[in-house]
């Protein structure tokens, strides 16, 4: 069933206890990529202007429950008051628990902002502590999920505390990321053109299974390209293999026979000695007779050809969902076959395009093109798990709309 959404409820004059994905990456005080943070403000700007009294959960990094000063979200914090253009209403408190948040909340008035302290400084927090959960409950009256980046974790602050108020709902944020990864690929327009890349086929194992009924065809790159190659006895030099899953890729493609499926492989592919920048490289056949990976090479993008076969495909496809950039896009000689596919998504203007969080989005970001895709997900492992049609504990647990 549906779940219940901010829209739905009235918060004025409430503390509304919000979980949101503030785990940004952090230089010394200056936050280097506010994206998530950003994502966040449609919901904490709805709630402002609702006069709600919000109050902030987040975590940032891995603490190992205990205080580490580096991982403090004060910076975050400095970085929030500036994207609200506000100092005097957005709040910071060292403390996500205990007297001195209870104290901070109490002082809150409508419409006022306060982001408590990484709740990860609490071993509780990741060990779902019962009673860590009640006393963040106790902070509001009303729990947002809007992380949709860790609604696959059963931590306190994104599914034990639910359990502890009368009402839960999804954010702004929450809510898109369902519409995009649930609702318009439950019915997509078509043709629906699935695009995998990413180093593991064990990775996207779930994410096949689950769309091989609903799509018209599976485009594979990355470095699970070489385990599949390796099955149908295509050399594939030092490339990074699943040994473990050659029998999974084998019955992947068995069943996408079975089920008339097209199931696109790389022709051929960029090698090199190294996976470093500047290291000599070649682009080889590998899906014709007597062709591979040079042996002692490795494979690190898709080649000319395949990006030319890829390109057009996606330039026919109604809807478009990739996962997993199709080569090593942070080294600038092995990007090109990841820009050139993101460059024919953004092309066609007429698909809905999702890309499922995770390094996929870092790419389509590198390369500018962010703004010319339909939905870029907030969530790798989440959005994996979603697509897999896996439970998500932060999700699963907020108060269904009757």
């Amino acid at each position: 069933m549906a779940k219940l959404s901010v829209r739905d409820l009235g918060v004025r004059g409430r503390r509304v206890l919000v979980r949101v994905d503030f785990n940004v990456p952090v230089e010394g005080t200056c936050v280097t990529d506010d994206t998530r943070i950003v994502e966040s403000l449609p919901t904490l700007l709805f709630l402002r202007e609702r006069g709600a009294r919000i109050v902030l959960l987040s975590h940032l990094g891995r603490p190992e429950g205990k205080p580490v000063e580096k991982l403090s979200l004060e910076p975050v914090f400095k970085h929030l008051q500036r994207l609200l253009d506000d100092s005097r209403n957005v709040f910071f408190c060292p403390e996500c628990v205990g007297p001195l948040a209870e104290t901070a909340i109490l002082a809150l008035k409508d419409g006022d902002v306060l982001l408590l302290e990484n709740v990860r400084f609490h071993a509780e927090e990741e060990a779902n502590d019962t009673a860590f959960s009640a006393e963040l409950a106790r902070l509001g009256e009303i729990y947002i999920n809007d992380a949709f980046g860790t609604a696959h974790r059963a931590h306190a602050s994104t599914a034990g505390i639910a359990a502890h108020l009368p009402v839960s709902a999804t954010g702004l944020l929450v809510e898109k990321e369902l519409h995009y990864l649930q609702g318009q690929l439950r019915s997509p327009k078509r043709p629906f053109l699935v695009l995998l890349g990413g180093s593991k086929v064990s990775d996207k194992i779930g994410v096949i299974r689950a769309l091989i009924e609903r799509a018209d065809r599976f485009l594979i790159g990355g470095a699970m390209a070489y385990t599949f190659l390796k099955v149908q006895g295509i050399p594939v030099g030092d490339s990074l293999v699943e040994t473990d899953n050659l029998d999974l890729a084998e019955e992947l493609l068995t069943l996408s026979k079975e089920r008339g499926l097209e199931f696109f492989l790389p022709l051929d592919a960029i090698e090199t000695l190294k996976v470093q920048p500047g290291a000599a490289h070649k682009n080889t056949p590998v899906f014709s007779r007597g062709s591979g990976i040079t042996r002692g090479w490795i494979g690190v993008d898709i080649g000319v050809k395949t990006q030319a076969l890829y390109s057009a495909e996606v330039a026919r496809a109604a809807t478009i969902l990739w996962n997993g950039p199709l080569g090593v896009f942070e080294i600038q000689e092995f990007s090109s076959g990841t820009r050139v596919v993101a460059e024919a998504i953004a092309a066609n203007s007429l698909s809905v395009s999702v890309v499922g969080g995770g390094d996929s989005v870092t790419a389509v970001k590198s390369f500018h093109l962010g703004n010319k895709m339909t939905f870029l997900s907030t969530g790798g492992g989440a959005s994996l798990r979603l697509l897999e049609g896996c439970p998500l504990p932060g999700i699963d647990i907020l108060t269904e709309k009757k």
